[in-house]
C-alpha cells in the first residue's frame, strides 16, 4: 500500500515549497501540550490561491488524476482506469491469441507486451499499418479498432450515482467568481463526463462549443457567446453566475462524428466516439478539429495578461500541452502558475512524517522533467511559481471560497432535497 491509498481528502495533505527551507506541511506543528512549535504554511497557501481565483483570466488544467478522485459505491465498483486497467480491458475483448499473433507479426512489439505498455503497443501497431496498408495488415487493423472500443468503452464509469464531491467543490470555487470577469476556463484531457455531471448537479451552466439543438452540434464559435439574464425591470442584460467554458483536449465519450458534423451522443449506433487514443501519434492528432479548436484556446489564454493558471492532476506527460505551458511562463511575464500534484514527492519521503522536508527531498522517479524545470524556476526566485505537493480531491478543500452561496443554489439545493425519495 502506498501512502496516499485509503488517505481522506483533506487541505492537511497540502505541502507548500518554499526555496529558502523545503516542502512544509499545512499544519502548525505542535508539541505534547499543544503549543505550537512552527508554523505550517497554510496562509501561503491560501495566499496563492487567493490570488489565483482573483487573477482577470483564470485556467483551470485537470488530467487523469482528477478523474481517480471519481468514486463509485461498493454495487457498481467501477473506477477512474489507469494504464493497467486499460491494457486489462483490452486484453480481455482480443483476447491473449490476437496479442501473440501481433507480436508474431512485430517482433519489436514484444517489449511493449511484456510491459503491459497498451500506450506503446498501439503506436507500434499504427505505424505497421501506416507501412503495411489495411489489406496487408488486416489483423493488426482488427486489434486496433477492437482496442479503442475496449479503452472507450472502459473509461465511461461515471454515472449521476458517483460521487463527485471533489469536483463538484472545485467547480463550486472556480465558476463562482465574479461575473463581470472573463468565465473561468476547465481544460481536461480526460474522456469522462466527471465534470459534466458535476455541473449538472450544481446546476451550473457548462459552455462546451455544443449547440443547444438537438442532436447537439459542436461549433467553436459557441465558445465565444455568453449567458445573460433579461428582464423588463433591469435597465439591461445581467451575466448569470455560475457559467465555465469546458474544453476536452482528447476528445470525450459522448462525441460522434455523423458525416461532416460532430455531435453529442453517446449512442455507439452513432458511430466510435472521438477521442485521442494512448499513443504517440496524439500529438498529431491534437492539431486535428476539434481538438486544433481546444489547443489553441489553450495558447491563446495562456498569454493573456493577468493570467492564472492551476494544473492538478496532470501529469505534463504530453508534450503538445506542456510545452505550450513552459513556453508561455518564458514568454507572458504576468502568467502566475500553481502545480499542485504528488509527483514531487516520494511516498519514502512522506512516510517519514516531518513537518519540513528539505529542498533536496526525492521526487517520483517516473515523474515528467517539467516538474524539476518547475521546481528550478521556484528555487532561483520565480515567485510567479507556487508548487504544492498533494492531490486534486486535496487541492479541493484547499481553494478558498470567495464567494457566498447564491440563492439560487440554496434553492436548487432545497428542491433537490424534497424531491429525494426519502422524503416523500
Amino acid at each position: 500500500m502506498n501512502y496516499w491509498d485509503d488517505r481522506p481528502a483533506s487541505v492537511s495533505n497540502v505541502r507548500f515549497y518554499k526555496r529558502e527551507d523545503g516542502w512544509r506541511a499545512h499544519d502548525d506543528a505542535k508539541n505534547g501540550e499543544g503549543q505550537v512549535t512552527e508554523r505550517g504554511s497554510a496562509r501561503l497557501i491560501e495566499e496563492s490561491l487567493t490570488a489565483s481565483l482573483n487573477a482577470s483570466n483564470l485556467i483551470l488544467l485537470t488530467g487523469a488524476g482528477s478523474s481517480f478522485c471519481a468514486k463509485n459505491n461498493a454495487q457498481n465498483g467501477i473506477t477512474a482506469p489507469g494504464m493497467k486497467d486499460l491494457w486489462d480491458a483490452v486484453l480481455a475483448e482480443a483476447s491473449q491469441d490476437s496479442v501473440d499473433a501481433i507480436a508474431r507479426r512485430m517482433p519489436l512489439s514484444n517489449q511493449a507486451i511484456a510491459e503491459k505498455n497498451i500506450e506503446k503497443l498501439l503506436t507500434q501497431c499504427k505505424i505497421y499499418l501506416e507501412l503495411f496498408g489495411r489489406e496487408e495488415a488486416r489483423d493488426v487493423a482488427a486489434f486496433i479498432a477492437s482496442a479503442e472500443q475496449s479503452i472507450a468503452a472502459r473509461v465511461d464509469f461515471v454515472s449521476e450515482q458517483t460521487d463527485l464531491s471533489a469536483h463538484q467543490a472545485i467547480l463550486r470555487k472556480i465558476a463562482r467568481r465574479g461575473a463581470r470577469k472573463p468565465r473561468a476556463r476547465l481544460f481536461t484531457t480526460n474522456y469522462d463526463l466527471s465534470f459534466e455531471y458535476a455541473a449538472r448537479a450544481l446546476r451550473f451552466t457548462v459552455v462546451d462549443g455544443f449547440t443547444h439543438t438537438m442532436p447537439q452540434v459542436y461549433d467553436a464559435g459557441n465558445f465565444a457567446y455568453d449567458i445573460v439574464r433579461r428582464d423588463s425591470v433591469s435597465e439591461g442584460p445581467e451575466y448569470i453566475e455560475s457559467v465555465f467554458h469546458l474544453y476536452k483536449l482528447h476528445g470525450s465519450i459522448d462525441w460522434r462524428r455523423k458525416e461532416a458534423e460532430l455531435i453529442r451522443s453517446r449512442s455507439e449506433v452513432d458511430g466510435p466516439a472521438v477521442l485521442i487514443y494512448p499513443r504517440d501519434s496524439k500529438y498529431q492528432e491534437a492539431f486535428e478539429t476539434p481538438f486544433l479548436d481546444m489547443m489553441s484556446a489553450l495558447q491563446t489564454a495562456l498569454r493573456q495578461p493577468d493570467t492564472a493558471l492551476i494544473v492538478s492532476g496532470f501529469g505534463f506527460n504530453d508534450d503538445h500541452i506542456s510545452k505550450p505551458i513552459m513556453a508561455a511562463l518564458e514568454a507572458n511575464m504576468t502568467l502566475r502558475l500553481v502545480v499542485c500534484d504528488i509527483a514531487f514527492l516520494t511516498d519514502e519521503e512522506l512516510e517519514k512524517n516531518e513537518h519540513l522536508l528539505p529542498t533536496t527531498a526525492e521526487a517520483r522517479p517516473k515523474a515528467s522533467p517539467c516538474f524539476s524545470r518547475l521546481k528550478r524556476l521556484a528555487d532561483i526566485g520565480d515567485q510567479r511559481v507556487t508548487l504544492l505537493n498533494a492531490r486534486f480531491d486535496d487541492l479541493a478543500q484547499a481553494i478558498p471560497d470567495l464567494v457566498a452561496q447564491t440563492e439560487r443554489e440554496r434553492h436548487a439545493e432545497r428542491i433537490k432535497i424534497l424531491n429525494e425519495p426519502s422524503a416523500v
